[in-house]
């Protein structure tokens, strides 16, 4: 398969979705301008479209997972406004342009932020609403979705990374921040596709440990890609995790040991992808890309 043209058909089916879903009418125009310009602004839409894979791998349809996919990316992009803020890390580019704080300011940046999570859960919502026989099935993935952004996920994880800067921390404390932080966003990306398309119990177990794997490794990648990178390859100023202080693999076992747990985590990743069809080949190429671009920069 040609991975590009996958990714592209997916992603233009995204943007489209999200465009509809972004609101219209009696909502302030500034706040709406806001919420476009950092939804809309650019991106790969990989946990949609990691959402909508998953659906595909196990035969199901992606109609019922669209909307649940673009909240997903509504609830990522409005993590990345409020990342981005002064008291969090500061940053002035994403997605090669300038973040939301600095073109729309502080305030508003937050609001947008705030808006985007709140659509996304009306947006949820009402595809649960309109579910029918799978309601059950689209109530689950919403409760998990909330659990994933949540304390227990990826609030909990940016908490967590947070307290860990300027502190000597260990490779435990660094996977507990990983997993939280990025991971369970990556993860009940794959489960919300799964689940919607009727996988069986041990399909869902298989894709659930190939999106830990391949949570991990984003993450990873992501570290790497901060030492190694360039704005042209990430959107963003290279050097952020060490002017920050921040708990990364790296930080903890250098760039070599990195790499070398990255390709490790690939190999599990697609160990647990073993017995399934080629319907499930963009999965495993999405997971070689994402090792690939860290360990060639």
């Amino acid at each position: 398969m040609r991975l590009d043209q996958y990714l592209e058909k997916k992603r233009k089916l995204v943007d489209r979705a999200l465009d509809r879903y972004l609101p219209a009418g009696n909502v302030p125009d500034r706040l709406v301008e806001a919420m476009r310009y950092s939804l809309l602004g650019g991106g790969k839409r990989f946990r949609p479209i990691l959402a909508l894979a998953s659906c595909e791998a196990v035969g199901g349809s992606i109609d019922a997972v669209l909307p649940f996919a673009c909240a997903i990316e509504m609830i990522h992009t409005y993590s990345l406004i409020h990342d981005d803020l002064p008291a969090m890390d500061n940053d002035e580019l994403r997605r090669g342009r300038p973040t939301n704080h600095i073109v729309f300011g502080e305030a508003l940046a937050i609001l947008a932020g705030d808006a985007l999570l709140t659509e996304a859960f009306r947006i949820m919502g009402e595809a649960a609403l309109a579910a029918g026989v799978r309601q059950r099935r689209a109530l689950q993935v919403l409760t998990e979705i909330a659990a994933a952004v949540g304390p227990r996920g990826m609030v909990g994880g940016q908490a967590a990374d947070i307290a860990a800067e300027h502190s000597q921390a260990d490779l435990p404390l660094v996977e507990f921040i990983h997993v939280r932080k990025t991971g369970e966003l990556i993860r009940v990306s794959v489960r919300t596709g799964a689940i919607l398309g009727g996988a069986r119990p041990g399909q869902l177990r298989q894709l659930s440990r190939y999106a830990e794997f391949l949570g991990l490794a984003f993450q990873i990648a992501d570290d790497i890609l901060d030492e190694e990178g360039s704005v042209q390859t990430t959107g963003k100023l290279a050097g952020s995790d060490r002017r920050h202080h921040k708990a990364t693999f790296p930080s903890v076992l250098g760039l070599p040991a990195s790499k070398q747990r990255l390709r490790e985590l690939l190999d599990q990743a697609l160990e647990e992808l073993s017995s399934f069809n080629k319907s499930a080949e963009p999965l495993r190429q999405i997971a070689k890309l994402i090792v690939a671009r860290a360990c060639v920069a």
